[in-house]
């Protein structure tokens, strides 16, 4: 009789404890489980409303005839912003909610934490001395999206490397540079960054001719063909004022340089220099504005 109850009470402390810690822990990772996934949809959400917002915008500005190229890259970096910010932040979701739920599911299970925590510190102390560059790389790539120091599209300088972003990530950047040779950059290896995409490039362009020629003249011919840039649909959208002549900038062995400027969207100054170059020489060719002498001993046209 003692013998079939102590079987009777095994059986009873057995379901006791089945519908206990094992019915918590399922119930704490299901309800992990839910939190994650809405979490995750929350941010996925939000960074779609965030972008369809900012193309709505942009799209209300084109519609205006703002600089569609200008706000065209603005989309673009925000857009990249943004579902970046959006990865980075689903990610700490799922490791916060899976750490709280680990530590609950080990204090149901009756596992002492205080010894398993002092454990993790100590490991984790090592694991950060090993892991420094690693950590590195993660904080200043989050600091970088943060701050919005560049983004894919943007013609950078690394001081290691000088290329168009393709990728941002948290641990490194890849860009192309001008030889088509791409560079993989660890975000926390770069101490400068130079970035020659934001706001507005400058258009420096200086136009030699010969010092016997009437500088007021050459000037003005000068200003009559690149004024004419701006009626030009193409050069409209990517100038952001009519080039202007800033006058002489030279005068050296026989040669007066005359210098142009003008501001332009990023990246944009070298197409318009060198179609500044080629409207003043047809001008001078048209006017019968003569070039600078050659070199002594030269046998090559002097470049303009």
């Amino acid at each position: 009789m003692s013998h079939l109850l102590a079987i009777d009470l095994t059986w009873e402390s057995s379901l006791d404890w089945l519908l206990g810690a094992p019915v918590k822990v399922l119930l704490t990772v299901v309800l992990a489980v839910v939190a994650r996934w809405l979490a995750h949809r929350a941010i996925t959400k939000a960074v779609e409303t965030s972008i369809a917002r900012s193309e709505a915008s942009r799209a209300k500005r084109d519609h205006k005839g703002g600089g569609r190229a200008l706000t065209s890259v603005a989309g673009e970096r925000y857009r990249q912003r943004t579902l970046t910010m959006g990865s980075l932040l689903r990610s700490i979701a799922t490791i916060v909610i899976a750490t709280v739920a680990a530590l609950t599911v080990l204090a149901l299970l009756g596992i002492p934490l205080a010894p398993l925590l002092a454990s993790a510190g100590v490991g984790g102390v090592a694991l950060g001395f090993g892991a420094q560059a690693l950590v590195r790389d993660y904080l200043s790539g989050i600091f970088m999206i943060l701050e919005d120091q560049y983004g894919v599209g943007d013609f950078i300088d690394t001081g290691e490397a000088i290329g168009t972003v393709e990728e941002v990530t948290l641990r490194v950047t890849r860009l192309r540079d001008l030889d088509g040779v791409v560079w993989y950059v660890r975000n926390g290896e770069i101490i400068r960054i130079g970035n020659r995409s934001q706001g507005w490039s400058t258009v420096m362009v200086d136009l030699p001719f010969s010092y016997t020629e009437d500088v007021d003249r050459v000037i003005g011919i000068i200003t009559d063909a690149i004024s004419r840039m701006k009626d030009d649909e193409h050069w409209s959208e990517v100038l952001r004022e009519t080039p202007s002549v800033l006058g002489v900038e030279t005068i050296t062995a026989g040669t007066v340089t005359v210098r142009v400027f003008a501001t332009c969207t990023p990246n944009q100054n070298w197409g318009i220099q060198r179609e500044i170059r080629r409207r003043v020489k047809e001008a001078f060719d048209r006017e019968g504005i003569a070039g600078p002498p050659l070199p002594l001993g030269g046998t090559g046209q002097h470049q303009i």
